[in-house]
């Protein structure tokens, strides 16, 4: 791209940053799936999510030094290129990280659609339609826009579940008793459903990567950028397993894997005042987690055009909304037809596998600039080598369990 066309604005502080990224995390994955977790798991779905948040950990250690080291937003794509000088490669690794996005935000507008449902009765392509199209206008609009949407729904989200954990908290009297059914020990069945919970409570953690891709609309980059990744982990972890614990010791798991808004059947259900705006607050998560997914893959296709690895018209930035326009509107357009024609649980379980994947390769690449020696550049952060080594086998020991999931199940 030549200098006189538009750039990205570099606005983006820390709290900013940090809000953003706990709204890619704290959203419609966690209040849609919560139920779907606790049915693999059963009383351990906190046991689950923990595992999950600890698989997410590892790895965002991998995105915070990548990021440091090679501040820009193709990201991923970048990250590979650097490691292995293969084009090809990497645009394959850009364009699969543009496929979680895609496929994601196309999971959280169904969720937004059936939590919808627990209000209103809309026809689900009419809803599903309102909402993407929706998303997509407000993606284009902006980046401080997009970004201070996402931080006021944030802010309501993660306020709803301290809300929960307040208004059933006193369950937690029952803790000291019911520790027994919610540690696994030894056993082999009980470790199985809590890595099958695992692995579809993971597409809840999706997130702390798309972070990486706002590298040049963040402020003090090399220094702001691992941190807020890594705050953002830290927070999202916390408030998981505590509302997680809370809610399997209020309702059964079965009731919670039946109910449509399982969070609104933890307080009580959704006749009341207070349920209703518990269903408001759940549509509110899904919408937000789409959001930030299309400026991800938005962004992602940007980066990837200024390195011919994707059509160049892609990579134009509109001159008014400084926002990658034809980018946007493109990825919009797949969020829709995936949101049209697949299921909830059937998109999940495809945005964990594909980004599983990506992140054992990306694990992979960063021990290998490191074991070629690459000199970080000055302020950039470094972890011990043994961190990716550790992410590398974490994904691809979970997908191995996954896949022997669904051949046992054949």
């Amino acid at each position: 791209m030549s200098e006189e066309e538009p750039k990205l604005r570099r606005i983006i502080t820390l709290p900013q940053l940090v809000f953003y990224g706990v709204g890619t995390m704290v959203g419609g994955g966690f209040y849609a799936l919560t139920g779907k977790v606790a049915a693999e798991a059963g009383m351990m779905a906190p046991v689950a999510f923990l595992v999950s948040g600890l698989l997410a950990a590892v790895n965002a250690f991998t995105f915070a030094e990548l990021s440091s080291r090679m501040p820009v937003s193709a990201s991923a794509a970048h990250y590979a290129q650097a490691a292995f000088g293969c084009k090809w490669f990497s645009g394959m690794i850009g364009w699969l990280v543009i496929a979680t996005g895609v496929v994601s935000a196309g999971t959280l507008a169904v969720a937004t659609v059936r939590f919808l449902g627990d209000l209103v009765m809309v026809p689900n392509a009419l809803g599903i339609v309102v909402v993407v199209l929706a998303l997509g206008l407000v993606a284009a609009w902006g980046i401080g826009e997009s970004v201070w949407t996402v931080t006021v729904i944030t802010f309501i989200e993660v306020s709803a579940l301290i809300y929960v954990l307040f208004a059933a908290g006193g369950n937690l009297s029952a803790l000291p008793e019911r520790l027994p059914e919610m540690l696994p020990g030894l056993s082999s069945l009980a470790w199985i459903g809590i890595l099958s919970g695992a692995f579809l409570a993971f597409y809840s953690f999706l997130g702390f990567e798309d972070m990486v891709t706002m590298a040049e609309e963040v402020k003090d980059v090399r220094r702001t950028l691992p941190i807020g990744i890594l705050l953002s982990i830290v927070i999202t972890v916390s408030l998981y397993v505590m509302v997680m614990t809370v809610a399997v010791l209020t309702v059964a798991p079965a009731e919670l894997a039946a109910a449509n808004t399982p969070f609104a059947r933890v307080i009580g259900g959704t006749e009341g005042l207070v349920g209703k705006a518990m269903v408001v607050v759940s549509m509110l998560t899904g919408i937000n987690g789409a959001l930030v997914q299309i400026i991800m893959a938005a962004r992602m296709a940007y980066g990837l055009a200024g390195t011919n690895a994707a059509p160049r018209l892609l990579g134009v930035v509109h001159p008014k909304t400084r926002t990658p326009l034809n980018a946007t509107a493109f990825m919009s357009a797949i969020v829709l037809l995936l949101a049209l024609f697949f299921p909830l649980v059937t998109l999940a379980k495809a945005t964990s596998t594909i980004i599983l994947f990506v992140f054992a390769l990306l694990n992979v690449a960063l021990v290998r600039i490191k074991l070629r020696g690459d000199v970080p550049p000055e302020n950039a952060v470094t972890y011990p080598i043994g961190l990716p080594i550790a992410g590398f086998f974490a994904c691809t020991g979970i997908l191995v369990f996954s896949l022997w999931r669904v051949l046992a199940a054949a």
